[in-house]
């Protein structure tokens, strides 16, 4: 039989998940409602070049955490709609480094505007504290789930 505790976690575990997935919709509601022709996923990969221009597929993979197959589909379409350029790395030909093209530049002043329309709405009512308590928990649970060894507290 589980505990009380394990019963909360779960809750909490997929309630994380509900988040995520209305994000994501939220997120691909106003791509679309702006003609906006990429996935969230493609857009995953287009804020990180955004941050770091120039990294490799690899970088993108672990940021991304998928596998580096996933991430060359999505490097695959986001080039065909003209948003970034591979171009090889002269330490190691098998590795690319993506860029963003201006076009795919041109998308920075426009889709930020639409996450921060989220936020505005997701945070309505939520204290500042309430969010970093929130990530204080989440970055514990991970770190237990990454097998980090710390302190137990007295339940």
């Amino acid at each position: 039989m589980r505990s009380r505790k394990s019963d909360t976690l779960a809750a909490f575990l997929f309630s994380m998940v509900k988040l995520q997935m209305e994000s994501k919709v939220f997120i691909r509601n106003k791509l679309k409602e702006n003609n906006i022709d990429l996935t969230y996923e493609m857009l995953q990969v287009l804020i990180l070049l955004w941050r770091r221009d120039g990294v490799n597929q690899q970088e993108i993979a672990g940021f991304l955490h998928k596998d580096k197959t996933s991430v060359t589909y999505l490097i695959d379409n986001l080039s065909k709609r003209g948003l970034v350029l591979r171009s090889e790395n002269p330490d190691d030909r098998r590795n690319k480094h993506i860029t963003v093209t201006p076009e795919g530049l041109r998308l920075k002043e426009v889709v930020p505007p639409l996450i921060e329309e989220m936020y505005d709405i997701a945070g309505n009512g939520i204290s500042s504290l309430l969010f970093k308590e929130g990530i204080e928990l989440c970055e514990k649970v991970r770190s237990n789930l990454l097998g980090k060894k710390e302190e137990k507290p007295q339940d």
